[in-house]
């Protein structure tokens, strides 16, 4: 009992605390602001929903009432979409939406009219409703259909859904009202989550086939399935029709109940008669009334409009028969037969046992099933660890006895320590395979933890060989593998962490671009050649990167070059040249060969590594939409501007002011050997660091005699560089290299062939 009385006290401490809780909550919530105008003439606005700042969630709850209509109407503030209707209960969000019109007489616009959906609705808050809406065609052989909006070569002219109206050549006698299944119209479902949509409606052919009523346009909609019923009337009638009700869904953010529930400050759903329901149709959540309480869920205790009990005593008819008094309760009524009022203190006695006996069983439930759900998750840990190879690992790690430090089983507390609970705000990196989280472990060390989306079962074992793998490999250019968990369904990674952003962040961003000089780039481009070539052939198993790319290499605070995310590397056995797979990788770096084979070799990588080269001799993207479609892809915009002697007019201007032209046309003879359609035309990652490496060594010699001599012809453009007899002829794009040094000869990069492909 004195365990029993414990918990109570404690049960009751921690509703004190969400009491207290839910009193600051409601002091601080905006909607309480008296000045909040709730209505738009007779249309009633309720919150999350406003007209005033302060008065709604955020902009996309806005609501502009325009006087200049009488009565007033209300609009949604994201676009010039009238609202018909606003649902608490439902979630909904009722309405008007263009009808979309396709005439073929000279007398009409001959166009195809478009509704851009995407253009008039945040797409974090509405959706338009599977449940509730159709796709609507109304006319003779007209084709409705709606694709996807989104930009991309990809998407475009992507039909997503639609239906064909027909009509016979009894000039629509067969038609029926009411009947929208094809003969004069037709209706078809749209997908789910619809937001970024295009809606057109074209005409099949023009045979001379009979129109009812000398129809001669088509119609088309996205609408409310309910609101239309089919007439042959509509014909006409919809020409001068502009709009068709249409009903979409709304919800509170993109989190679920649970997550919301996480962030107090912001939850919704925090006054004490309101619950969370998830939202049916998107991410986020609904707020609704407990049983017995109706009003404004979404707003805080203490405001007029928000879950007030329900007084079913003055409903009619009476709940209670007409023997006994109905006596409201809170969120509920009770009723006593007349008469036996005598009999009320036993009721009380009665009721006050009854009471306590639920308390205890429910002080009692609450602490068995506390200690289930703990030895659930202790079972759950096992399964995971089991089932993602921990027992396999862990027997690998103690067999071997290498000299680099092992790799370390984290627990999933450690971690979710380390990490805050995975916060949003630990967040510092995004890729295909995962999330990277920023860590501080129990020693202050900083680490990065990698939580990928998805494991494939039937790789355990491949992956748990990677882990061995990365664990053993010991180069500075390669971000260092500490450890993982496998705890979880997913298992983690942990690297060391890294602390001067991406490749892609130094060569793009404006403000770190000017500090990244020609030394620099050179550095990093064979620093990180280097690492691809260890992994390549100096670990015990050879390791494909597939996915070398800009945003992959890391630099540290001396602009070291870091090469990560192996998530998506795949391990080639000793007896093997190629492995075939799945195609992986990013557009823009992904070798052409292995595309069109899924033949990967470690010249794909080369491939790839070509193009980073490239990005670093123009700052150019690997993609942009934004450059002609002849130059949208670096790798081949490259290649022709080397072939066409134009590859100083594509150079970035702030390493061609430096002068070092030798070494930039060398540079790009190398990145011009990478981007070779054969991967056996290409240089092994040895022979690219082997001449990258060569290059800097010059630099740094030639620099010397610079110095030591005269600096007059440093970065000169035309200046004869008399150290290692180079001359350039910028003209033509053509090096003649001759080193007086022997020891060097074997790192001179071969003259650009500019009929070599």
């Amino acid at each position: 009992m004195a365990l029993h009385g414990k918990l109570l006290q404690q049960h009751l401490v921690l509703l004190l605390l969400i009491i207290g809780v839910q009193l600051v909550l409601a002091v601080l919530t905006q909607p309480n602001n008296p000045s909040c105008n709730r209505t738009c003439g007779s249309f009633n606005i309720p919150y999350p929903f406003g007209t005033g700042e302060g008065c709604y969630l955020d902009p996309s709850f806005l609501i502009i009432c325009d006087h200049s209509f009488q009565p007033p109407k209300p609009f949604l503030g994201v676009g010039d979409i009238d609202v018909l209707n606003i649902s608490l209960d439902d979630g909904e969000l009722r309405v008007s939406n263009l009808v979309v019109r396709n005439c073929y007489y000279p007398q009409y616009d001959n166009q195809t009219s478009l509704r851009r959906l995407s253009a008039l609705l945040n797409l974090s808050s509405f959706r338009i409703s599977p449940m509730k809406n159709g796709i609507f065609s109304v006319g003779c052989n007209f084709f409705a259909n709606i694709r996807n909006s989104q930009q991309g070569p990809e998407n475009d002219h992507k039909f997503m859904a639609g239906c064909i109206s027909f009509c016979d050549t009894d000039n629509g006698a067969n038609l029926a009202n009411g009947s929208c299944s094809g003969l004069g119209c037709c209706h078809s479902a749209i997908p789910k989550q619809a937001t970024n949509y295009i809606l057109s409606t074209k005409r099949i052919y023009t045979d001379g086939a009979a129109h009812p009523a000398g129809q001669s346009c088509g119609f088309s909609f996205i609408g409310e399935t309910e609101a239309y019923n089919f007439s042959t009337l509509d014909f006409t009638n919809l020409s001068n029709r502009e709009t068709v009700p249409l009903v979409l869904d709304w919800a509170i953010g993109n989190k679920t109940c649970k997550d919301a529930q996480k962030n107090m400050r912001s939850y919704l759903c925090s006054a004490t008669y309101s619950n969370c329901v998830e939202s049916s149709n998107s991410l986020g959540y609904l707020c609704k009334c407990s049983t017995g309480y109706q009003g404004n869920p979404y707003l805080p205790d203490g405001h007029d409009d928000s879950c007030q009990d329900i007084d079913e005593c003055k409903e009619s008819p009476n709940p209670c028969n007409a023997t006994a008094t109905c006596t409201n309760t809170n969120g509920s009524y009770k009723c006593t037969t007349r008469g036996k009022l005598s009999q009320s203190m036993s009721i009380i006695i009665a009721l006050g046992v009854s009471l306590i006996s639920l308390l205890i069983l429910v002080v009692g439930s609450s602490w068995v099933y506390s200690v289930r759900q703990r030895k659930k998750q202790i079972k759950l840990k096992q399964k995971f660890f089991q089932q993602n190879g921990g027992l396999i690992l862990r027997q690998q790690l103690l067999s071997h006895k290498e000299s680099v430090e092992p790799a370390k089983i984290f627990s999933a507390e450690e971690l979710e320590k380390a990490s805050k609970n995975y916060d949003k705000s630990r967040v510092f990196g995004h890729g295909g395979f995962g999330t990277v989280y920023k860590g501080v472990l129990p020693d202050a060390k900083v680490v990065a933890i990698k939580k990928s989306n998805v494991v494939d079962e039937s790789q355990i074992e491949q992956f748990i060989n990677e882990v061995l793998v990365l664990t053993k490999t010991n180069h500075k250019n390669v971000v260092k593998l500490i450890g993982c968990c496998l705890e979880t369904e997913v298992p983690l990674l942990v690297y060391e962490f890294i602390t001067n952003g991406t490749l892609y962040d130094h060569i793009h961003d404006k403000n770190l671009s000017s500090s990244l000089s020609w030394e620099k780039r050179l550095k990093i481009a064979s620093e990180t050649a280097g690492a691809l070539a260890y992994i390549h052939f100096e670990t015990s198993m050879s390791i494909i990167h597939r996915d070398v790319k800009t945003t992959n290499i890391l630099l540290d605070d001396k602009h070291t070059a870091k090469v990560s995310d192996f998530g998506a590397s795949r391990l080639v056995p000793l007896d093997h040249t190629q492995l075939t797979t799945v195609v992986l990788g990013t557009l823009g770096y992904l070798d052409p060969e292995y595309f069109h084979t899924s033949q990967l070799t470690e010249k794909s990588d080369v491939y790839s590594f070509g193009v980073v080269m490239a990005e670093l001799l123009t700052g150019e993207k690997a993609v942009s939409m934004f450059r002609p479609e002849s130059e949208r892809n670096l790798a081949m915009y490259f290649e022709t501007a080397m072939k066409e002697d134009r590859l100083l007019q594509i150079i970035d201007d702030r390493i061609l002011n430096e002068g070092n032209f030798e070494e930039i046309m060398e540079v790009a003879n190398i990145a011009k050997n990478c981007l070779k359609v054969r991967g056996e035309d290409r240089p092994s990652m040895k022979q690219v660091t082997n001449e990258l490496e060569g290059l800097r060594l010059s630099e740094k010699h030639l620099l010397k005699n610079v110095d030591s001599d005269t600096q007059q012809t440093k970065h000169l453009p035309n200046a004869p560089t008399h150290s290692f007899g180079i001359d350039v002829d910028i003209g033509s794009s053509s090096i003649n290299t001759t080193v007086a040094d022997d020891s060097m000869r074997n790192q001179v990069v071969k003259p650009i062939d500019n009929d070599a492909r």
